[in-house]
């Protein structure tokens, strides 16, 4: 699961949401599933941060530093 891209990690976790929302998913399984969409989170959070560490690296490198604060 680590190996995914970012837009595969996000297609995977789009297609659990959409299993969970239908309700049909017996219980043991829907906990299954909102586990790995957890993961899938995690893992698309990572390289979200890893992005912007590397934009803001570049644009510094480049002699304009600019904030990429995303907790507005």
């Amino acid at each position: 699961m680590d190996n995914l891209s970012f837009e595969e990690s996000l297609e995977q976790l789009e297609e659990i949401v959409n299993k969970l929302e239908k309700g049909d998913v017996p219980l043991d399984d829907a906990i299954d599933e909102f586990n790995n969409a957890m993961q899938l989170v995690k893992i698309c959070n990572e390289k979200l941060n890893n992005a912007e560490e590397s934009i803001a690296k570049i644009v510094e490198e480049n002699g304009d530093l600019i904030d990429f604060n995303t907790n507005e």
